[in-house]
This record gives structure tokens, sequence and C-alpha cells, in this order.
């Protein structure tokens, strides 16, 4: 059937492909790669292109291509012309891997009337040509590789308003890759990280691509597109974190990609930088040894993001679990293990920084000890772990966790159908002596989760233990010993526990070792052994005003650790408490003293008020104070005339009341008690009784004076001072004063005996004294 390569042959099959609808193309477009690089060479080839000829026949979805020569095609499409609003944009491209294929697309224009579109193609092979008629804006052809094409597009073209649009290249440089398939963007730290999948028949052609990119809204693009590393990764530095941008991608063409076209754009959101706030960690103890664990948080940062990603894993790093939430809040069913959960906000280009949070391990449930599990250590690499229940009906998949204190846990899981216990061997790290190890074991319900798949509500605690590969005694000794409420013959004593690190084993309890304290001689020691959990007790049976020296050890099963330094403390003597007994009463004493002192005198106060010193009222002040000198001068005239006498005068006045006493009082009370009137009026006194009194004045000289009671006298007092109000009832009842004076005490005037009364006992002047009576 062929003569030569590369050369026409008129029988060739290759005619009949032009014959081929598109689809009909499609299916044996690979096959057809053999006319531009192959000659047939045996009848096989001819039959497997009639029997591909034969399948695509019924899998047309469009109207077979007319020739269009048999068709005066030019002359029925000659009224048609190309338009701006007319059908435009005519592309024509296809792909390495079946170059034998080409697909045409456009774009309608603004009046199209109808779905249906008439392409031309042509080749000058034999200056054939072929007609589709088709229903949409795009479809595949069939074409020679080694011959130039054309291709013409009508629209409307049973109207008069036909247009057209024109494509004319190669076939060579019609190989087209990309669009991606895929794309993804990572940021961080202000670079961009994009990576590509492309179409299956482009992965292998595509061997570099590039990346331009401007800010979102920005007109211009990035100065050069960046290159990538290869066909998968490209890296763009130097970019704003705050900002968001848009992204294109093109191929980078060779001859297998002659044409790349830039992709659709992307928008790449800002780079989340703030990490979330957790609000609320609530872990609540279930039953059947879980834990519920409902943890909430929030994102402060304003940056967009999509949701939020939860990863939790177990702290000794055998398993985790990543889950996706757009909202901030999760509940989780978890074992008693420790746990190490992180959180991150997250949305299609970056991840922010994470909140880590630590979840201890739960020792609190009381089903955790008491026996239910064991350990059996047989050297640094074995050891067998014991379960007390018949667990193998419920469950067959374990995981034993153990692990120091302060360190990482080591884990081992395992499968267990038959017996209560399991031999692990070889353990992943050796164990060390004098270390204590804890070890928990967990029960896991679903079979497949032996090695543990999921975290999340896929195991419960069953027990836990603690277990020594090898056990030594303790290198200290308790610390911080000190002794109260001590007594005639005993003596409390505290002091601090061993450190866990320096026990080297299981402590089974304290020796207390204590003696009589003599440094001249020697005295038997004693002992006492007290429970490990005991940091207190009170040793008993002393002598009271003895010293003591006291040393206290720990011992495990290993044997019995080091002493502390020697502690000495002295029981109470009987002397010294009856000295203590006096002591206190004294101070019980002087406290209510000192405490019930301010509380006598305030009683006093109330109950027992201070008489208040009448020398001190403002009554006897205006009295005595302006005249004070006036009287010492009368009283220094009064001595110089009587200096020399031994006799007792006495002058007696009687009157009741002249007018010009009432007139004086009156007057006094008008003048209301100034300095001067009350001078005035004393010295009135003074002058009328010295003018009165003879030189010698005996009883004998007055025989018939009246005598006064001082005690009926109304001027007469109880006691030698007075207060204002007592002076005031001393004040002549004639006085109209604005205090009131009673109708009673008018009608009661009664005579008023002024009396004088002077006496000497001395002929000296220092020792004369002058009473004045009122």
């Amino acid at each position: 059937m062929v003569a030569q390569c590369g050369h026409e042959i008129t029988s060739n099959p290759l005619y009949w492909f032009q014959s081929f609808s598109p689809s009909q193309a499609t299916m044996v477009g690979r096959g057809f790669r053999f006319l531009d690089s192959k000659c047939f060479s045996d009848a096989s080839h001819s039959y497997f292109f009639i029997l591909s000829l034969i399948v695509v026949h019924y899998t047309t979805q469009a109207s077979n291509p007319v020739n269009c020569k048999s068709q005066n095609i030019s002359s029925k499409y000659q009224h048609c012309g190309i338009h701006p609003d007319g059908v435009h944009d005519l592309d024509c491209f296809g792909k390495y891997s079946s170059q034998g294929l080409k697909k045409c697309v456009w774009k309608p224009g603004n009046g199209a009337l109808e779905k249906t579109y008439t392409l031309i193609v042509k080749q000058y092979f034999h200056g054939r040509c072929r007609a589709y008629n088709i229903t949409g804006i795009s479809t595949q052809i069939a074409i020679f590789s080694n011959y130039n094409m054309s291709a013409e597009v009508f629209e409307n073209s049973e109207s008069t308003n036909c247009t057209k649009a024109i494509f004319r290249g190669s076939p060579m440089s019609l190989l087209r890759c990309g669009p991606p398939y895929k794309v993804s963007f990572s940021r961080h730290s202000g670079r961009l990280v994009v990576n590509v999948s492309w179409q299956k028949e482009d992965t292998n052609n595509i061997k570099y691509y590039f990346v331009r990119y401007k800010a979102l809204g920005s007109l211009s693009w990035s100065k050069s597109p960046v290159k990538s590393q290869n066909g998968e990764i490209c890296t763009v530095e130097n970019l704003n974190s705050s900002l968001d941008y848009t992204a294109q991608i093109k191929c980078d063409t060779n001859e297998k990609c002659s044409q790349c076209a830039w992709s659709e754009a992307y928008t790449v959101p800002s780079e989340l930088t703030t990490q979330p706030v957790i609000v609320n960690l609530t872990d609540i103890a279930m039953s059947k040894d879980q834990r519920l664990l409902y943890l909430t948080w929030k994102f402060p940062a304003k940056e967009l993001f999509d949701g939020y990603y939860v990863t939790i894993g177990k702290a000794s790093g055998e398993a985790h679990e990543l889950m996706n939430t757009t909202q901030p809040e999760i509940t989780l069913i978890l074992s008693y293990s420790a746990y190490h959960l992180n959180i991150s906000a997250v949305n299609n280009a970056s991840t922010s920084p994470p909140v880590s949070q630590a979840i201890p391990q739960r020792e609190d449930m009381p089903s955790m000890g008491a026996g239910k599990v064991n350990v059996t250590v047989h050297s640094n690499t074995s050891f067998t772990i014991y379960w007390k229940d018949n667990l193998i009906k419920k469950y067959v998949c374990y995981s034993a966790e153990y692990m120091k204190k302060g360190h990482k846990a080591a884990y081992m899981s395992f499968y267990q159908n038959e017996k209560n216990y399991r031999t692990l061997s070889p353990l992943p790290e050796p164990l060390e002596p004098y270390k204590r190890y804890n070890i928990t074991l967990h029960t896991r319900p679903n079979k497949d989760t032996c090695n543990m798949k999921n975290v999340n509500n896929s195991e419960s605690t069953y027990g836990s233990t603690q277990f020594y590969f090898i056990e030594g005694y303790p290198v200290s000794a308790p610390t911080n010993i000190s002794s109260y409420t001590v007594t005639l013959n005993s003596v409390v004593l505290q002091w601090s526990s061993i450190p866990e690190e320096d026990i080297r084993g299981f402590l089974l309890g304290y020796i207390i070792y204590y003696t009589e304290y003599n440094p001249r001689g020697t005295s038997t020691e004693r002992n006492i052994t007290v429970d490990p959990t005991l940091n207190s007790y009170e040793l008993g049976d002393l002598k009271s005003g003895t010293a003591y020296k006291v040393q206290i050890s720990g011992f495990t099963q290993a044997g019995e650790g080091v002493r502390n330094t020697e502690s000495i403390f002295k029981t109470k003597s009987e002397g010294f408490s009856n000295f203590s007994g006096v002591i206190t009463v004294s101070a019980v004493v002087a406290t209510v003293l000192i405490f019930l002192s301010p509380i006598i005198k305030r009683a006093k106060v109330i109950l027992w008020p201070s008489i208040p010193n009448p020398g001190n009222s403002n009554a006897l002040q205006k009295i005595i104070g302006p005249c004070e000198l006036e009287l010492l001068e009368s009283i220094n005239a009064l001595k110089a005339e009587e200096w020399d006498t031994y006799s007792l005068q006495i002058v007696e006045k009687e009157d009741v009341i002249p007018a010009s006493t009432l007139a004086l009082y009156r007057a006094f009370e008008e003048e209301e008690d100034s300095p001067e009137s009350s001078c005035n009026w004393m010295q009135r006194d003074t002058e009328d009784a010295s003018e009165g009194i003879p030189p010698v004045i005996t009883a004998e000289t007055f025989p018939d004076i009246q005598r006064t009671d001082p005690q009926s006298s109304p001027f007469a007092f109880s006691s030698g001072y007075t207060t204002m109000e007592l002076f005031q009832q001393g004040i002549p009842q004639g006085m109209s004063a604005n205090t009131s004076v009673t109708q009673d005490t008018e009608s009661k005037s009664e005579d008023t005996d002024l009396a004088v009364v002077k006496f000497s006992t001395s002929p000296v002047l220092d020792s004369v004294e002058i009473f004045t009576i009122l």
C-alpha cells in the first residue's frame, strides 16, 4: 500500500482520515503519528486502521466533515467578512503526544443568532480541505503535521450578517502545554513556594515554568517572571507577608511545548503570622479509664483564614492525628496517657505558627493501681508485664508505655489473645539500674489499631505500676530535722523526705537512732523503725532534763542508707516547768493589766466624774483677775495697821439690804460683770468695813450682838469654794438681772449680816491671815 515514505499515495488510508469527525479522530489520533515518521510495511497496519474506523464510527458527536472540493465552499461563504462584533479569536493547538490532532476554539460574536458554526480546515496536500458543522465554540480536527494549515470559522452563515474568523499556522508550532492541572501555594517568612501539577500528557514535556505576580489590586506585574527550580516547585522571595498577591503560571517553551500560555489568575492570601490563643482546657475523667478533653481557642489576628489544623499526638511519639475544623473548639476522648497538642490557623497559602499545649498523664484514678498491673524484670532489655483481669475476652490489642521520671516515654504495642501477660523483648533502650520506671498498660478495642493509626477515641487506660531494674540503698539521709512539743519525757521529731533520685529503690521505712548526750562518757543507743509515709514521730519514755542526740536514715530492700548529721535536743526539767508556769501566769496578769487599765479609766470617767476647779471658772476669773493687785494693796494696808496686835476683831453690820447696795447690784448687772465695776464694789466694801472698825473690838463691846448661824444663812456654803450656779444664787434677791427671780425670793428679804473677821496670831507680818466671809 505504501511505495515510498513521505510520498503521497492515493490509496493511502490517510485520505480516509480526513473524513473523521472530531470525536473519531481523538480515538485514533495516536495511531496516525506513523504517517509522519513511518510507512506501512505490512497489511496488519491497514487492518488495525480499518478496525479503528469501525470503532469510532459509533462515538461520533458532531456531523461528519465534508470534502470542500465536492462542494463549492469558497463561493458559498464569500459574503461573510471579518467584523469586530462577529465571531473572533479562532485558535488551534495540540499536544505533542498526539500531533495529528488539534483543537480549535473561538469566541462567538455579539449578535450570534444560533449556536451552530461552520469550520473549514485547509491543508496544501493535493489542495484538500474539510468542512465541519459544529454545535458549540470548540472542536477537535485531524490534520497532517508536515503541512501548514489554515482554518476559518463562520457564524450566521445563512444570513447576510455572516462573520468569520481566520487562523493560520504550522502544525509543529501548535504544540501547546498547560494550563496547570493543580496549583498550591505556601507562604512563610516572606517567601512563596508554588507547587504545580500538570496534565498527564504534559508532565514529561514541561521541564520548567515561570511565575509572575503582583499585589492584589495592582495594575502592573513583577518586572520579570520567576523561573522554577524544576517542573513542579518554584520559590518566590522577598514578599510582603501582610499583602495579598495575584499570581499566574506558564510553562517554559521547548521543542515539545512550542506554545505556553499564562494560566488563570490565582489569589494568594496574606501570610498568617499570629498564633491562636487557647482560652479554656477542660480535662474530665470518664468511666472506662478514659478522659474527655474539651478545648476552646481564639485567633486574634485580622488575616483571612479558612479554618484550623489540630494535631494531637502521644507524647511517646507512637502516633499523631491531624484534624481539620472550622470552629475554634474541639472535643477529644483520650486515654490517661500524656499527649502533645498543636493548633494552627490555615488558609490556602499559609499556616500560622502553632500554639502548643502539653497534656500530662493523669494519675488520679483509683483503679490505676491496686495491683492491677505487675512487672517482673529479667534483664536490662527484657521484662514481663502481667495484668490481673482476663482482658483477652474483650481486648486483643495492647500498648505498654514506660518511662523514667522527667524523660520521654518508650512504648511497645502488641497483640495478645491467649494469656494475661506478655514478655517485652528486646526493649528499644536498655533499662538503667537504680532508676524508677512508671509503666502503664492501655487497651485498644479495634484490632486494626494495635499499631495505632488514630489517636482520638482509640484506646483506654487499664492500670499502671512502678518497677526497678536493680534496687540500691539510699545515698542520702532525711534533712531538716527539728524538734517541737518538748515535754518532761517526750519530744516530737520532724524531717524532710529523701529525694526520689537518692532513694534508688522502694523506700521501706525510716530508722531513728537516739541516745543520751554525754560528752565524757558513752550511752546505750536505741533505735525505732517508722513507716515510710511518715515525716514526724513522737519519741517517748525519755528522762526529764536530759539532752539527747538523734540521727535518721532510710532503708530499701537493698539495705540501709546513710545517716544524717547528729541533732541534739533536751527534755524539760521539773523546776524549769514550775518556773515556766510562773512566767506564764505573770505574762497573763501583765497582759490583763495592760489591757484592763484603759477600761478602768473609762469606767471611772463615766461613774465618778471629776469635780471642776472653781478657780478655773469664768466667773471667778472675771472677779479676781483684774482686781488682784488692788486686793493685794488693801490687804497690805490692813497688815500694816494690825501687825502688832494679838487680838481678834469682829465687826458686824446689820442692814436689810440698803438701797445703796441694790443700786450697786443693778449697776453691776448693767455693766455685765466688768472688771472695773467689780473692783469698785469690792473697794467700797473694804472702805466701809475699815471705817466702821474701831481700834480694839472685843466681845464685851457689843454684848447684844446677834449671832448669825452660818448654816442657816442664805450666803453660807457647804464647802470652801463655789461653782457658777452657787455664785449666782448668792447674788441679792432684789436684782432684776437677766436670770429670772421668782416671787417667792422677793418676799423673803431678810437682814443680811456682813461680818469681817480679823485675827492675828503673831506680830510677824508674814504670818497674818485675813479671812473675809460673805
